[in-house]
């Protein structure tokens, strides 16, 4: 989580409905959004489509790039469950950063996490193999932005947002989720689609296999 927090909610806070845009690709930013609570999808367009990049939730941040660069934003953030969250100007986040170097170090590592989601990203939709860029998405959700829970790593993505984000159709993406539930890999949560790994250690295993024929080819 990013802010423990110094800037107050009631201060800060603003309560956002499913379906409201906090900004869009291309637009100027003037602020950063903190979330309390529910979730924001971010997408891309590429070519001619949007695609969605990841699912953030509770103590995650998004926007930030825009008023620490000065640049117009590089993605659309969309509510997509009823969400709460800390809305900071420049001049806030600024301060927030000189007075707190906990808050910076967190800003530094969260940064770095999501260059490294973005370039895993493009590796995933270079891939050949729509079952692989599946379960390569599968991995990419979990490592970067997935839930610890009783039952295993939650990601807040459903078949349908992977679907989008590989470039997949959605049955094949059923396939490979119905797979992996057999093999008691993962699971979808009945009540909102979302997608449970139950075993991370077995999916990794799993993509070594599917990975080894393009390696023997490669060394030929």
């Amino acid at each position: 989580m990013l802010v423990k927090t110094d800037p107050s909610p009631a201060k800060f806070g603003r309560e956002f409905r499913a379906g409201e845009v906090l900004f869009r690709e291309g637009e100027d930013g003037r602020e950063m959004f903190v979330i309390q609570g529910g979730k924001v999808q971010v997408s891309k367009r590429v070519g001619d489509r949007e695609r969605p990049i990841a699912v953030l939730g509770r103590g995650e941040f998004l926007g930030e790039m825009a008023i620490l660069n000065n640049k117009p934003r590089s993605a659309t953030a969309t509510v997509i469950e009823d969400a709460t969250c800390l809305v900071i100007d420049k001049r806030t986040l600024e301060a927030m950063i000189t007075n707190n170097s906990e808050i910076a170090v967190r800003l530094i590592k969260k940064l770095a996490s999501r260059l490294d989601a973005s370039d895993t990203l493009v590796e995933i939709l270079m891939h050949p193999d729509p079952r692989a860029r599946v379960m390569l998405s599968l991995k990419r959700h979990a490592e970067s932005f997935g839930e610890e829970s009783d039952e295993g790593i939650r990601l807040s993505i459903t078949a349908a947002a992977i679907a989008q984000e590989v470039g997949a159709e959605l049955p094949h993406v059923m396939a490979v989720l119905g797979k992996l539930e057999k093999l008691g890999i993962a699971v979808q949560d009945d009540a909102d689609g979302s997608v449970i790994i139950t075993d991370a250690g077995r999916l990794l295993e799993f993509l070594e296999l599917l990975e080894m024929p393009r390696k023997f080819e490669a060394a030929s």
